[in-house]
């Protein structure tokens, strides 16, 4: 029954943190499409750090807000952008479970920067600019994976490294960790 518990937790979990990911991408979509984006989104990409079930619900997360995109459709960012959601909340969790030091925190924050600007940059050279101009792909993904984790570092090292220092000092935090985890 614990077992069973714990499942339903995690499941809740990620429900809520998929959710929080689309709304929030959704409700600030100015800033958080196209190649210069500020997704304040992703500073959700901290939470796999202290629930690594979360990595799935931003996978979701990122899925929905790219589906509804206002920019229209790309199945590759659909699908290539919510893998690399994916790959960089599985390696924060991976980081998390070894280690809370501050190297880890940091490095927990540059998993998404890294993931989206290399795999988010990709896909934007692919999709948008190969097609107009194909001699320039290679100073296009430069510029485009730049700006991508420009715009990343931006929200996860101003918002999201902060929060992971600071939320384990706070009582509630600590509490809600504690009976997530029994």
């Amino acid at each position: 029954m614990n077992a069973s518990r714990n499942t339903t937790r995690k499941l809740a979990l990620a429900g809520i943190v998929g959710a929080a990911y689309a709304v929030l991408t959704l409700l600030l979509a100015p800033i958080s499409f196209s190649s210069i984006q500020f997704r304040v989104s992703e500073v959700l990409c901290i939470l796999p750090w202290f629930f690594p079930c979360a990595s799935q619900g931003l996978f979701i997360g990122c899925i929905v807000a790219n589906l509804l995109s206002p920019l229209g459709v790309s199945v590759f960012d659909v699908v290539f952008g919510s893998l690399a959601t994916l790959l960089a909340g599985l390696c924060t969790a991976a980081l998390g479970r070894r280690s809370r030091s501050l190297t880890s925190s940091i490095l927990g924050c540059l998993m998404p920067v890294l993931f989206n600007a290399v795999i988010v940059g990709a896909v934007l050279t692919w999709a948008y600019e190969i097609r107009m101009a194909p001699g320039s792909a290679v100073l296009s993904y430069i510029l485009n994976a730049a700006s991508v984790g420009f715009g990343e570092l931006v929200v996860l090292f101003v918002l999201g490294l902060p929060l992971m220092r600071w939320l384990p000092k706070q009582a509630f935090f600590r509490k809600y960790i504690e009976r997530f985890n029994t």
